[in-house]
């Protein structure tokens, strides 16, 4: 299964990976390790999106594209988070 956040990061603003490269089991480590390191993932983006927005407000800055920008890749990386949480929930009550 391919890395969703990692997709974010991985070609910048609107570009798509031509290959994603997907690593052997020995390095993915395990479901909890994978989705603890998305979330810290999704946390920097989302603390970098506020101090952009802040060094904004402040007049620390002028550049509203990297502002934008920033939101953005927070927005598209907390959304893929709750599709993730959303599969994860749909499959355990599939379960039960």
């Amino acid at each position: 299964m391919a890395d969703p956040i990692g997709l974010i990061s991985a070609g910048g603003a609107g570009e798509m990976p031509s290959r994603v490269a997907r690593p052997d089991a020995s390095e993915e480590g395990s479901f909890k390790e994978v989705l603890m390191k998305n979330l810290e993932k999704v946390n920097e983006l989302h603390q970098d999106a506020t101090q952009h927005m802040e060094d904004l407000a402040a007049g620390k800055t002028q550049d509203l594209e990297s502002v934008i920008l920033a939101t953005e890749k927070a927005d598209m990386a907390f959304k893929m988070l709750q599709s993730v949480r959303n599969k994860v929930i749909a499959a355990y009550e599939e379960l039960k």
